[in-house]
C-alpha cells in the first residue's frame, strides 16, 4: 500500500528535530510522499530546503490566512517563488473567520493575489477555509480558481461546499478530523465522496487521528485516516490508498520529471 501525506508542516519545530525519525517511519508504513507547505514568506526558505534534501518532500509557497503581520505576498514574487522545481503548488491560501474577526478585506486580497500567482504560474492551489465557505467559493469562482484547480485542504465543510469545489475542479482532503467521534456529518462526505476527487492529509504536527489524537502528529500516521476512510466506504484500505495517491500525482505532480 502506498500512500501520500498531501499536506503537512515538517519545518515546524514540533518536527523538525525528529526529521530522520519521521522520514523512517514514514518509509516504514507505505507513505511514498509528503507535501510541505509554506505558511509565510520568511519561513518558505525552510520548506523548500527539506524538499531539496529529501526526494519523497516536496514544497509549496504561499502565506497562511492567518497570519496578518507578515510580509504581504504579491502576484509577481509568488510566481518567482513557485518556478523552483521543487515546488508543486501555491499556498496554502485561503480564509479564515474563526481565529481573527473585524475587517479581513486583507484576506480576502491575499487571497486573490495566490489565485492569480496559481493563474500565472501554472500551479494548483491549496485552499484553507474555515467558518468562510461562502466567501472561499465566490472569490475562487470570481478568480477563476478552476483554471489550475487544486486541493481543499483538511476538509470539515457539507457536502453542498464540496460539490461547489468539485465543480471548479478541486479536490477534498481528509485529515485525522474525520476519525473524530463527533464528526459524523463529515464522514458521511467522506464516504459518499467520489474516490477521484479525494486525498488524505495529517496537517502535522496538529490534528493528529484516532488512535493518536491529542498527541504531535506526523505523515506517517495518514495511513490511520486511509484505514478510517476505508472502513466507512467498506473497502479494502489499498484501495482508498491507491486512489488517493493517484490523485495526487494526477493533479500535483502532472509535467514534473
Amino acid at each position: 500500500m502506498r500512500v501520500v501525506d498531501s499536506h503537512c508542516h515538517l519545518d515546524f519545530p514540533a518536527l523538525v528535530a525528529d526529521l530522520e525519525g519521521i522520514l523512517a517511519r514514514m518509509a516504514a508504513r507505505g507513505v511514498e510522499r509528503a507535501m510541505c507547505i509554506s505558511v509565510t514568506l520568511d519561513d518558505l526558505p525552510r520548506v523548500i530546503a527539506l524538499a531539496e534534501r529529501h526526494p519523497q518532500l516536496w514544497a509549496t509557497v504561499g502565506v497562511h490566512p492567518d497570519y496578518e503581520d507578515t510580509p504581504e505576498p504579491t502576484v509577481e514574487d509568488l510566481v518567482y517563488r513557485a518556478r523552483h522545481p521543487r515546488v508543486l503548488a501555491i499556498g496554502e491560501t485561503g480564509l479564515d473567520y474563526y481565529r481573527l474577526s473585524g475587517d479581513l478585506e486583507w484576506q480576502r486580497e491575499r487571497f486573490r493575489t495566490h489565485i492569480r500567482a496559481a493563474r500565472r504560474a501554472g500551479k494548483p492551489l491549496v485552499i484553507h477555509t474555515r467558518s468562510a465557505a461562502a466567501d472561499t467559493l465566490r472569490i475562487m469562482e470570481e478568480e477563476g480558481a478552476a483554471e489550475v484547480g487544486g486541493v481543499m485542504h483538511c476538509f470539515t465543510e457539507t457536502q453542498a461546499v464540496a460539490d461547489a469545489a468539485i465543480a471548479m475542479n478541486f479536490l477534498i482532503s481528509f485529515s485525522g478530523i474525520v476519525t473524530f467521534k463527533n464528526a459524523r456529518d463529515l464522514q458521511e462526505v467522506a464516504r459518499t465522496l467520489p474516490l477521484d476527487r479525494m486525498l488524505v492529509e495529517t496537517d502535522s504536527p496538529y490534528l493528529a487521528p484516532v488512535p493518536h489524537r491529542g498527541k504531535t502528529n506526523e505523515p506517517s500516521w495518514v495511513v490511520h485516516v486511509v484505514e478510517f476512510i476505508a472502513r466507512l466506504r467498506d473497502v479494502e484500505p489499498a484501495v482508498v490508498a491507491e486512489a488517493t495517491t493517484s490523485n495526487f500525482e494526477r493533479v500535483f505532480l502532472r509535467g514534473v520529471t
